[in-house]
């Protein structure tokens, strides 16, 4: 992997498969209930309306965790000191990860990791142009089923690693799964630590209305996993046929997004046929929420010192830093 001239970055491409895709679709429809991964949400138009979603009035997420960040970067910045790697995990348009940036003391390095390639690769491009002292590399890869190596910056081995993942990504595992994500990173961050964002648990009523927008860009984001198997696989769905039905579920603890058939229909999709009842559902997301006592539990299980938290005001949502 060489660095281009024109500005310290890189690109690897450790991007799963069309055949996994075809797999993963073929395997969620066939099961009973039907889901699909929703890893497979970010394609080129994912993550366009997924940007979208961001600056919704009813998405408080990510203003608010850029608040924080805003607030506390700095403070943030010294306890991961300098010579930092940093490594952010979801990088999406890395907007979040600037307000990091502008406060490390002489960072050795910057690893943008996500699967949307051509959106990972335009914004690292403009993170090298806008940093050109910082050696960036995009790595595009399923950070969360994959083993993802994380190569050392071209200067040398940095004084510490951490990984950055915002934007309560997290919240997308199941807990068990998210405490297994967290056992499997920590190896790679030994020394250093991960800064993570966590949405908090609050009214049903807040949460409902941020996964299902009334101007309707969630919903065209959940349908849009099935446009994508119309485009990369062949698929034959009718996008009118299904609906985006999101909610939170406070004894689970976690929204859940659907897509609902409205009738009885056959679709074919990577060379087979599924069948779907009228008001049977797909599940593509779940949201988890925590108290700060239940993630940093969590944490703790998962081999890492929960060292601060950072909340705003109101308390919808906390940074962690987890040390390794």
């Amino acid at each position: 992997m060489a660095l281009s001239s024109a500005a310290r970055s890189g690109f690897l491409d450790l991007a799963p498969t069309v055949e996994s895709f075809a797999d993963a679709v073929v395997h969620g429809l066939a099961r009973t209930p039907k889901s699909l991964p929703a890893t497979f949400f970010y394609d080129a138009e994912g993550s366009r309306l997924f940007d979208r979603i961001t600056d919704l009035p009813e998405y408080y997420p990510t203003r608010t965790e850029v608040g924080i960040l805003r607030d506390h970067g700095a403070e943030m910045a010294a306890l991961l000191g300098p010579g930092v790697q940093l490594v952010e995990l979801g990088s999406g348009s890395s907007v979040k990860v600037r307000l990091l940036l502008d406060r490390l003391e002489a960072p050795a390095g910057y690893v943008g990791v996500d699967i949307s390639r051509d959106h990972l690769r335009d914004a690292c491009d403009r993170l090298a142009a806008d940093y050109p002292d910082l050696e960036v590399l995009a790595l595009c890869a399923d950070y969360v089923t994959q083993d993802v190596p994380i190569p050392p910056p071209t200067t040398g081995l940095p004084r510490r690693r951490v990984a950055f993942f915002p934007g309560s990504t997290i919240g997308n595992l199941l807990p068990e799964e998210a405490e297994r994500f967290l056992a499997h990173w920590r190896p790679e961050l030994a020394g250093g630590g991960m800064l993570v964002g966590v949405d908090l648990k609050k009214d049903k009523a807040v949460l409902d209305a941020a996964y299902d927008d009334a101007a309707g860009v969630t919903a065209a984001f959940n349908l849009n996993l099935l446009a994508r198997i119309n485009r990369e696989l062949g698929g034959g769905f009718d996008l009118s046929a299904f609906r985006h039905h999101a909610f939170y579920d406070p004894a689970k603890g976690r929204v859940e997004m659907h897509l609902v058939s409205t009738r009885d229909q056959i679709v074919p999709a990577a060379g087979r046929r599924f069948a779907f009842q009228a008001g049977e559902s797909i599940h593509t997301e779940i949201s988890c929420k925590y108290s700060l006592p239940e993630f940093q539990a969590l944490a703790a299980r998962a081999g890492y010192r929960p060292a601060r938290v950072w909340t705003d005001p109101a308390a919808l949502f906390s940074v962690h830093w987890l040390e390794a």
